[in-house]
C-alpha cells in the first residue's frame, strides 16, 4: 500500500484537516506528522493544547494510521526517515511563512520519485482565524498566568514591550511585522514601576501603591490577551512581599521582579557599596517565602541582581544567582551599565556552565545596539525594551505642545498626529 504523509498543527481540528485526510486516504497509508510545540511556536502562537493532547485527538480521527513528531516546520528529516509516496498538503502554502518549506518538500520528494499533492484550500475555515475569534472573547487569569511559562519553554528568546496604559498595550499585542520571511511579534507585556510612576507624574519611589497599580494592570488585562512581567521593585518587606505574590496571582500576572536592593531607589554613582545590597541569606529568605505563599505555581518570581549595576563584582552576581535559585528562585534578571557585551556574556557563560535551564532576563537600556538574537545566542530567555513606550510618547507630546503653543493653532502639528479613526479601528475589534 502507498504511503501518504501529512504534516499538521491540529491545534483545533476543523472541516478543513477532514476534508485534508478524507482525500489522503484514497492514495494510501496515512501518516500525520504532528507538529511539537516548539515547531508551531516558531512561526505563530504557542498552541492551546499540548502536543499530548493534540496527538490523542488526531490518533482518533478516521483514516489516521500513525502519528510522529514533527519537531521543526521543515519536513525533511520525517521524510527522508518515511520515504512516503505522497505528501498531501492545502494549497495555501505556495505564499507566507510557510512557502520555503513547501519548495523544500518538493526537493526532497524527488530523490524518490514521490509527489506532493494540494488540494484547494477549505474557504472560510482557518485554525488562525478560529484562534484569533477564541480571543477575542478574551482569556481567564489562570491561562494568563501560566503562559509565560509555557513560552520560555517553547520559543528561544522572548520579546516583551513596556505597556503603561491600555492603548499601549494594544499595540504591543498587536503590532507585528515579516522580516526574512518570518512574522515577528511581541510575546507579552512588562509593566515597569518607574513607567507607572511617571504616567502619573510622581517620582519613582514606590509611591504608587499596588491596588493602583493593580487597577492599571486589570485595565490593560481587560482588552488584551498576551501575558505580562511585574516590575515590583524592593517587593518591600518580606511579608509585605508575601501579599504582594497572591494579590498578582489573583490578578492573573505570570511574573514578578523584586530586586536584591535594600533601600527602594538609590543613586548609582554610589558603588562598590555592599550596604546598597539585601545580604543573599535575608533576600533568600523573601524569594522562599514568596513562593510559599503562593496558591498555584505558575506565577514565577524573578530575582533582579544589582551587582553589576554597583560594581559590587563578578563573583557577587553569580554566587547571587546561584544562591538565590537555590531558594526557589524561578528566574534571574541581571543588568549592567555597560554599552558593549563582555560584562553579560561572561555572567552568562559562566551561569550557564552549571545551570542550564533556569531562565535568564534582560532589559538592555545600555546594550540597545545588541540585537535580540545576540542575547538568544548567550542564552539569554526574555529580552525586554522596559520603558521606551513611555518616552515616545512623553516625546510626541512635547513637540506638539511646543508647536501648538509656536504657531498659535494645531495645523502645523496635525501633520504629525495619528487620526482618531486610526486609533479607534486599533481597538474596535478587541
Amino acid at each position: 500500500m502507498k504511503k501518504v504523509y501529512i504534516g499538521m498543527s491540529a491545534d483545533l481540528i476543523h472541516p478543513g484537516h477532514i476534508n485534508i485526510l478524507k482525500k489522503a486516504t484514497s492514495f494510501g497509508k496515512v501518516t500525520v506528522g504532528l507538529l511539537t510545540d516548539k515547531a508551531i511556536a516558531s512561526y505563530k502562537r504557542i498552541p492551546f493544547m499540548d502536543y499530548n493532547q493534540r496527538k490523542e485527538v488526531v490518533e482518533n480521527l478516521k483514516g489516521v494510521e500513525n502519528v510522529i513528531p514533527q519537531d521543526t516546520l521543515d519536513y525533511s528529516e520525517n521524510l527522508n526517515l518515511l520515504k512516503p509516496d505522497f505528501v498531501v498538503h492545502g494549497d495555501d502554502w505556495k505564499e507566507g511563512v510557510q512557502a520555503n518549506t513547501r519548495l523544500k518538500v518538493i526537493e526532497t520528494l524527488k530523490k524518490w520519485n514521490g509527489k506532493l499533492i494540494e488540494f484547494p484550500y477549505t474557504k472560510g475555515i482557518s485554525s488562525t482565524n478560529l484562534i484569533n475569534t477564541k480571543i477575542k472573547f478574551g482569556t481567564t487569569a489562570e491561562s494568563r498566568r501560566s503562559h509565560l511559562r509555557s513560552l520560555i519553554n517553547e520559543k528561544p528568546t522572548l520579546r516583551l514591550l513596556e505597556v503603561h496604559s491600555p492603548l499601549s498595550a494594544l499595540i504591543a499585542e498587536k503590532v507585528e511585522i515579516k522580516k526574512n520571511g518570518k512574522n515577528f511579534s511581541f510575546d507579552g507585556f512588562w509593566s515597569d514601576s518607574i513607567t507607572d510612576s511617571t504616567i502619573r507624574g510622581k517620582l519613582d519611589l514606590e509611591t504608587v501603591d499596588l491596588s493602583s497599580r493593580i487597577n492599571g494592570v486589570n485595565d490593560i488585562f481587560e482588552i488584551t490577551t498576551k501575558p505580562m512581567i511585574f516590575d515590583a521593585d524592593t517587593g518591600g518587606d518580606t511579608e509585605y512581599f508575601e501579599f504582594v505574590v497572591r494579590s498578582l496571582e489573583r490578578t492573573g500576572i505570570s511574573a514578578v521582579v523584586i530586586n536584591d536592593k535594600k533601600i527602594i531607589k538609590q543613586n548609582l554613582s554610589q558603588t562598590n557599596d555592599i550596604s546598597l545590597q539585601e545580604t543573599i541569606h535575608n533576600f533568600s529568605i523573601k524569594i522562599s517565602r514568596g513562593k510559599k505563599a503562593q496558591i498555584s505555581d505558575e506565577l514565577m518570581i524573578i530575582a533582579r541582581i544589582e551587582s553589576l549595576i554597583l560594581k559590587i563584582g563578578m563573583e557577587d552576581a553569580l554566587l547571587r544567582a546561584k544562591s538565590f535559585v537555590d531558594a526557589g528562585a524561578d528566574g534571574i534578571m541581571i543588568d549592567s551599565n555597560k554599552s558593549e557585551l563582555s560584562e553579560i556574556d561572561y555572567f552568562m557563560n559562566s551561569f550557564r556552565s552549571y545551570d542550564k535551564l533556569t531562565p535568564v532576563i534582560i532589559a538592555p537600556n545600555n546594550l540597545n545596539k545588541i540585537s535580540v538574537e545576540e542575547f538568544e545566542n548567550l542564552g539569554i530567555n526574555v529580552v525586554i525594551a522596559s520603558d521606551q513606550m513611555l518616552r515616545t510618547s512623553h516625546s510626541a507630546m512635547l513637540k506638539a505642545a511646543i508647536s501648538i503653543l509656536k504657531n498659535g493653532s494645531t495645523f502645523e502639528a496635525e501633520k504629525e498626529f495619528t487620526s482618531i479613526d486610526n486609533i479607534l479601528s486599533s481597538f474596535s475589534d478587541s
